[in-house]
Order: structure tokens, then C-alpha cells, then sequence
């Protein structure tokens, strides 16, 4: 496994040391089931079109490669085809790249339809432009009737038009399984209970946290990208109102293009959520850098309309691993986030006392006269609101309430 440990340009800003991003792809491989019996920073002055690295490093990746017997190289970087192909031939070994390991990963990890969708599309878009070294029979030519490819249609011709004829049909499912999911959103909309939902980089804790929290099941190992799907359970928060809570995909810097699209798509619950957790590895070495790869792809959400631009105000930042500092009382606090080990159940009370006053902030106070055979919205509103005052008349009930402005949304088009 080799890290591209390019230098900065001596700006003031933060870099993601060398060492820690080796750890995360090592991570990464491990996650899959594979054994990793080398591993190297390769430091880069340019990078070169042919091979990415310099010819000495090659050679000595060649005879380490010989010497341990590997069967698989990882270069944890974006190649190019032609530099993936050469470097397979001077290694002779497989080599994937950095996007190839976290399309592996996502293929074995997705569960719902639209995510084994998504990542099966990106894996061919990612494939297409790589025939030229996936293929050992391409100088081959055949003839063919119109349905089969015409006259001299060379093989790498006719696997890319597969490809291109998978990839049509994968969108048109895509398609209808975001118009049912739109239905289903719909149907979230008019959930009686506001939505929290948990974001953070992978490996974080969001998983432990979702189970402590909830008493689910969720699997929670000690593994990147551990969760792909989200998750949602009920909770009780410490003032008795009633919350739903959201487990989602872990983000990860350099996410390859040919994910966005379906990484974001599992991101809605955030997109739809009341408030945003966003769940931090305080022990991390590399947590600063971690935080700002997640606000970095928050704020591509809002670019593309995903996600409204006012998120921030939405979100309660989740410092979580304080036990693997010596406890919360070790962790130097920042301000308006919570300190808390998911592990331990340390903060977990502070945390969700946090929520309940965010919820509270968040609430619009309004006014509402109901007649008085409207018991259904009566305890509607006391269900999901909070009542300051009552008024009952001969005819109506007149409450003034507050509420989210999601649940006031709800109420009135209810009525």
C-alpha cells in the first residue's frame, strides 16, 4: 500500500499529515478483508503521466512487491488509466487506485435497491474509461449484424457499448426508484415527530452513538464505512417529547465522482432533519481536517439545492471517543458542542438535554382557534407542541402554541 504524501505549498493551512491518511487507507483495505503486509508513504515532486511515481520508487515497489508475494497494490491516489495499467505491468501485480478501493467498498456495503443502483453505476463509469487496460483481447476484431455491432467492431468497441447500454437501463431504474423514494420523503414530511439526523467521517462513532442512544441494533464495528444505508429509530428526549433519530452514511475525504451522486442521495435525512449531530472522533489525530471534509460536502449539498444554506443553525457538534482521552473531563471543550463517549454512556445526557433546547429555540410560538369537536387536532398539537395557554369557548378551543416550523407546516396543511 503506498500513500501519495505530496508536499504543501507552505500556506497557512491545514494539510492532512501523511502518516494519518496512510492510516485511513490502510483502514479502508482492512474493512474488505484484506491484509495488508506493507505499507510506505511515497513522498511526490511531480506527479508523472506514465506511472504517478518517480522510476527508482517503482523498482522498489517492484522488488517489495516480489519479495512479500502481494497480490494487490493500492495507491492511495487518483490514477489515470494509463498510469494504472503501467504500473500493473512494472509491479506485476493488480494495483487499484484510491476511487477503485472506495467503489469496492460501497459495492459490498450497500443494501437498499437505489444504493446497490448508484454504486453499480459508478463502478461502470469508472470501468468505461479503463477498458484499455481491463482488456488483453482488444486488438481483436469480429464482424457482426446490426445488433451485434457493425463490420470490424474491435472488442473494446463492443464491451464499452455494453457498458454504455448497462449503464442506460441503470438509470432508467434509478429513476423509478426515486420517484417512489420522492413518495415515501412525502410520507416523511408528514412524520408526527421532528428528525434528528447524525453526520460525521467515517468511522466516528455514529453507529455507537445511534445504538446507545436508541437501544438499536445497528451494526457498529470499529471500521470505516461500517453503515451505508440509514437507519431510523424512535427516541424520548428528557422533556418526554418524541424524536426520530437518523444513522447515516460516514463522509470521507477525496469521495470519488462517480459517488457523489449516490453518496448525497443518501444523505436526504439530513437534508430533511430538524437538527444535524455532527459526530466527531475527538481522539483523531486528524480531526480538524476530518470536520472540514464534512462541512465541505454539506456545503456541495447546498450548492446543488440539496441542503438549505442556513444548516449551520441546525447543528450540534458531537465531540464523541472522550474515553480514549481520559475521559470528558480531559477533552478541551469548544464551544457549543457536547463532549460525550458513546463506548461508556459518559455526556450522553448533557447531549440529549442539547437537543431538547434546540428544539425549543427552533419552535415558533402561534395562535390557533379549533372547534371544539376537533379533538383529533387538539391532541395533535399537544402531541408535537408545547401549550403556553388555553381559552375554551361554547363553540372553539383558542391555544397558543409552539411548535417547529416543520410541525406548524404540517398542522396547517392538516387543516
Amino acid at each position: 500500500m503506498a500513500g501519495d504524501g505530496r508536499p504543501g505549498d507552505g500556506q497557512a493551512r491545514e494539510v492532512r499529515a501523511a502518516e494519518a491518511r496512510l492510516d485511513e487507507a490502510v483502514g479502508l483495505a482492512a474493512s474488505i478483508g484484506l491484509v495488508v503486509v506493507r505499507r510506505a508513504v511515497l513522498p511526490i515532486r511531480f506527479r508523472r503521466p506514465a506511472t504517478l511515481l518517480g522510476a527508482g520508487q517503482v523498482d522498489s515497489l517492484a522488488e517489495a512487491v516480489k519479495a512479500d508475494q502481494v497480490g494487490l497494490v493500492i495507491v492511495d491516489a487518483r490514477l489515470s488509466p494509463v498510469q494504472q495499467r503501467n504500473l500493473e505491468r512494472a509491479l506485476g501485480c493488480k494495483v487499484i487506485d484510491r476511487t477503485g478501493l472506495i467503489l469496492d467498498i460501497f459495492g459490498e456495503r450497500a443494501v437498499t435497491r437505489e444504493g446497490s443502483l448508484q454504486v453499480e453505476l459508478a463502478h461502470l463509469d469508472y470501468q468505461r474509461s479503463r477498458l484499455v487496460r481491463s482488456w488483453t483481447h482488444l486488438e481483436r476484431q469480429r464482424g457482426g449484424f446490426g445488433f451485434l455491432g457493425g463490420p470490424g467492431e474491435t472488442q473494446i468497441e463492443a464491451d464499452r457499448r455494453l457498458i454504455d447500454d448497462r449503464m442506460v437501463r441503470l438509470k432508467r431504474e434509478l429513476e423509478q426508484v426515486r420517484r417512489t423514494r420522492g413518495l415515501h420523503r412525502d410520507a416523511r414530511k408528514r412524520t408526527p415527530f421532528p428528525i434528528v439526523a447524525l453526520v460525521g467521517y467515517t468511522n466516528a462513532g455514529k453507529s455507537t452513538l445511534f445504538n446507545a442512544l436508541t437501544g438499536a441494533t445497528v451494526q457498529a464495528q470499529d471500521q470505516l464505512f461500517a453503515t451505508l444505508d440509514p437507519t431510523m429509530r424512535g427516541l424520548a428526549l428528557p422533556s418526554g417529547r418524541r424524536i426520530i433519530l437518523s444513522d447515516t452514511v460516514g463522509f470521507i475525504s477525496e469521495l470519488p465522482t462517480e459517488l457523489v451522486a449516490a453518496f448525497r442521495a443518501t444523505l436526504e435525512e439530513v437534508a430533511e432533519a430538524d437538527i444535524i449531530l455532527h459526530v466527531r472522533d475527538v481522539a483523531h489525530p486528524d480531526s480538524t481536517a476530518q470536520r472540514g471534509d464534512v462541512i465541505a460536502v454539506l456545503d456541495g449539498m447546498v450548492e446543488d439545492a440539496t441542503l438549505d444554506a442556513a444548516w449551520p443553525d441546525r447543528v450540534i457538534e458531537v465531540l464523541n471517543k472522550a474515553d480514549l482521552l481520559g475521559g470528558i473531563a480531559e477533552v478541551q471543550p469548544r464551544e457549543g458542542a457536547e463532549i460525550i463517549s458513546a463506548m461508556t454512556g459518559d455526556g450522553l445526557d448533557r447531549l440529549t438535554a442539547a437537543i431538547d433546547r434546540h428544539l425549543l429555540q427552533a419552535m415558533e410560538r402561534v395562535a390557533y382557534d379549533l372547534p371544539v369537536a376537533d379533538g383529533a387536532g387538539l391532541a395533535w398539537l399537544y402531541a408535537h407542541g408545547e401549550v403556553v395557554s388555553r381559552r375554551d369557548g361554547e363553540a372553539t378551543v383558542t391555544l397558543d402554541v409552539r411548535l417547529l416550523p416543520a410541525d406548524r407546516a404540517r398542522f396547517e396543511r392538516r387543516h
